[in-house]
């Protein structure tokens, strides 16, 4: 059996670092991190998990580990505490990727039968068309125009639930709407076929 690692920065154990997280101690984090970083992130990668998400999940696993250094076992190594955390990590990632991939999978199946029964494919594409002009228009609105214009007339909310929901006073929403309106009517004509 090997001698337990020491970290490089402070010359403590790792179960000393751990122990020192455990009691709030966020330096013992950073030596942890700055010697087993490397690890967990080859870990990560072996999984297939990709560099941009394994940035993500290698800080997810430390902060998870800084929560969780009451409950460290020190007849254990940290690195097979910090891989056993880095595993749940993934998983929680893989789930939540799955999810997401199927309810944009669920999204395109969705059948637009009654727009492909009750129309003729030129409409539908003038249809189209228009959507993408709208959206275009509405991209290029300042974003608090476009939140408003988007909550009153897309969402539906009262002005007075969208001044609760903005923080903003009830006149500024009017105010707001009022140009995003009038900047909408002249992108839209500039954009006109």
């Amino acid at each position: 059996m090997t001698a337990p690692a020491r970290s490089r920065s402070t010359g403590l154990r790792d179960a000393e670092l751990i122990a020192a997280m455990a009691r709030g101690q966020l330096e013992a984090l950073g030596a942890l991190f700055d010697r087993h970083e490397p690890a967990v992130r080859r870990y990560f990668g072996r999984l297939g998990i990709g560099r941009d998400d394994a940035d993500d999940l290698v800080q997810a696993t430390f902060l998870e580990a800084h929560r969780a250094a009451q409950r460290f076992d020190d007849r254990h190594t940290a690195i097979s505490w910090l891989l056993g955390i880095a595993t749940m990590m993934a998983r929680r990632h893989r789930r939540s990727v799955g999810r997401a991939l199927a309810r944009i999978a669920a999204w395109a199946a969705h059948p637009r039968r009654d727009l492909a029964q009750s129309h003729a494919p030129d409409e539908l594409m003038d249809r189209d068309r228009a959507v993408a002009r709208v959206a275009a228009a509405l991209d290029r609105l300042s974003s608090k125009k476009r939140e408003t214009f988007v909550l009153v007339a897309l969402e539906g909310l009262s002005g007075e639930q969208v001044a609760s929901a903005l923080g903003i006073p009830v006149r500024t929403v009017w105010t707001r709407l009022h140009h995003a309106r009038r900047e909408l009517r002249a992108l839209l004509a500039e954009d006109a076929p």
